[in-house]
């Protein structure tokens, strides 16, 4: 059943101008992040930003050099190549049925079988996914790719697949870091990408209700530059929000950046709508709450593309907030960052976002400060002076926490006044807004660095976990020993494992850490790296750590559904599973590596 809007717009719906177009090679990379105007250059033994759709963009990064040389053992002089786009005699042809064709053109439903459209998407964004990219090739890649332009498409490719038995994978913005839309190898039906990039408008906007209905197609910098037009906000910016797509973040139990003031995306969806080969899961009414046995919205959520395709949801808006303000502290070491966090998440007095780098990050963050002006340059010596002389922070174990408030002028600056309080208690220094600024906003630029380490034989790939507060410190120590010690192991003897805190909670934090190393002396440097981090990983949950707070698990870490969930819970998703789509027919294969048939 549908959910009514009583107030609509004569303007609604809203078709939006996409960031992503529907051959999305034509704006952004084929094998890489990003757009493809932006990357890290190397000319004439400089580095630089190109392009200006970032702050650095066109800007001299003169750190940049003297890092990866001394830390990674790079060597700037001698990149390496990457293989041309794929052609049609890589690949073997599609295998489709030819009344699908018939039906999908009498339906006037978009579609290619064009090579680098199918191959495009065949991955997401792990290192494995782009290293096959620059040096290989997948072993299964989708036979068609279909562009659906509203939920009444959907509904007929389902019906369509389920008929003539062809596996549907889903796929929105491409981001994911799970392995959650890689084609299963061993899948001998046809396979479906459906590319939920067209279903992308704004259908109708409350109001009274502040809530707005959205297609899940729709990107999040669209979402945000539409709804901030009409003097709203969604409020979740996760790191990926520029590519990544609203049906995206309902399939992962996304997270974003501000979920302090907004909450992460379960806190935001009202009603969500999901097509499976059994029909359409939806609640029959909107409304804030409602006692009605289990909430199915949580099985839509998190479910990862594995029961059906999420068409439209609704999800709660906010006023665009009256002022915003970043910030920054340094903090002595990393261990007082952390008790300050703690402190601020104990008296609920978190900002909109607060993060936490620690020492090895904040020198790497340091490494893309762009060239100053003479003025700034005298600037940023004082403030060193003043850190390490003055107060005595040692430049090896100090770190720093950017902060982002947002709200009515007022509780801003009762917010401000309450946190740099705060953090004076564990031996904090205001460090600036334009830090602040600077620090949040390199969170969208650090992700093309992989592409440049690529080039010069550095693999890197980063991970997440949640955690108690009572263990985040030795879950960190823990983590940074036992990648060291594996990394000795191997005989790598250039390699980064840094951390920071990126969202606290009332009982934990969240941790990211990022892991890379020159591999230059290694045969096999995506399979190491993956023995790395599941080494990591193991630890991580043997400190009280989690799989994931909100990459999702996909097919990259199922190894520790089962446990994480127990028995019952992976029989409880396989009868799930059963009864949403009994032909299997979204064969994604994440949480487990195979539904048993006698389980369908």
């Amino acid at each position: 059943m549908s959910v009514e809007c009583k107030v609509s717009s004569p303007s609604f719906p809203i078709r939006v101008r996409s960031a992503i177009p529907k051959h999305r090679q034509e704006l952004l990379k084929w094998n890489g992040w990003g757009y493809n105007d932006s990357k890290f250059i190397v000319d004439n033994k400089q580095v630089y930003f190109s392009g200006k759709r970032y702050p650095i963009g066109e800007l001299r990064l003169p750190n940049l050099i003297g890092w990866v040389t001394q830390t990674l053992g790079v060597d700037l002089s001698n990149p390496s190549s990457c293989q041309d786009t794929p052609t049609n005699s890589q690949y073997p042809p599609p295998i489709i049925p030819e009344e699908i064709f018939k039906q999908l053109k009498s339906l006037h439903i978009s579609y290619s079988v064009d090579v680098l459209d199918r191959v495009v998407r065949a991955h997401g964004h792990t290192l494995h996914d782009i290293f096959i990219l620059r040096n290989g090739r997948f072993t299964r890649i989708p036979d068609l790719v279909l562009w659906p332009e509203s939920h009444e498409d959907v509904l007929h490719i389902v019906r369509l697949a389920d008929e003539f038995n062809v596996v549907i994978i889903p796929f929105g913005g491409g981001t994911a870091v799970s392995g959650a839309v890689e084609c299963p190898s061993d899948e001998s039906r046809p396979i479906i990408s459906l590319d939920t990039s067209q279903m992308n408008r704004i259908l109708w906007l409350n109001k009274d209700n502040l809530v707005a209905c959205c297609e899940s197609g729709i990107i999040g910098q669209d979402l945000e530059r539409e709804l901030n037009r009409l003097g709203y906000t969604s409020g979740h910016e996760p790191d990926s929000y520029e590519f990544s797509s609203l049906g995206g973040w309902v399939a992962t139990r996304a997270s974003g950046m501000k979920k302090n003031t907004y909450g992460n995306i379960e806190d935001l969806v009202v009603h969500a709508k999901m097509v499976t080969p059994k029909g359409v899961l939806e609640k029959s009414c909107q409304v804030p709450r409602m006692s009605c046995g289990p909430d199915f919205n949580h099985v839509v959520m998190g479910s990862e593309g594995s029961l059906g395709v999420v068409t439209e949801v609704i999800l709660k808006i906010r006023p665009l907030p009256q002022s915003k303000r970043y910030g920054s502290m340094v903090f002595p070491d990393f261990e007082s960052g952390v008790k300050c966090m703690r402190e601020v998440a104990k008296q609920r007095c978190q900002p909109a976002s607060i993060r936490l780098m620690d020492n090895e990050q904040f020198k790497f963050g340091m490494i893309l400060k762009p060239e100053s002006s003479s003025m700034s340059l005298v600037l940023d010596g004082l403030k060193q002076f003043y850190i390490t002389v003055i107060k005595g922070f040692h430049p090896d174990r100090m770190c720093v926490m950017t902060l982002l408030f947002e709200g009515d002028e007022k509780d801003v600056i009762i917010s401000e006044q309450k946190i740099y309080g705060i953090g004076k208690l564990f031996g904090g220094v205001p460090a600036g807004e334009r830090n602040g600024e600077r620090g949040y906003m390199l969170t969208f630029v650090i992700a093309y660095i992989r592409d440049l380490g690529l080039q010069y034989n550095v693999v890197a790939e980063s991970f997440e976990t949640s955690v108690p507060w009572d263990r985040a410190i030795t879950l960190v120590k823990n983590v940074k020993y036992v990648v060291t010690t594996q990394c000795q192991r191997h005989g790598i003897t250039h390699f980064i494992i840094n951390s920071r805190v990126t969202q606290t909670y009332d009982v934990g934090c969240v941790i990211y850490f990022y892991l890379g190393f020159n591999y230059s002396n290694i045969s096999d440097p995506v399979g190491v790296h993956h023995q790395l981090e599941e080494k990591a990983r193991d630890e991580i949950i043997a400190c009280g750590g989690s799989v994931s707070h909100h990459h999702g698990i996909g097919k990259l870490r199922r190894k520790w559904y089962k446990d994480t969930v127990s028995g019952v819970g992976v029989d409880l998703y396989v009868s799930t599973k059963r009864e949403l789509d009994p032909k299997n027919i979204f064969a994604t294969n994440n949480f487990i590596a195979s539904i048993p048939k006698s389980k369908l």
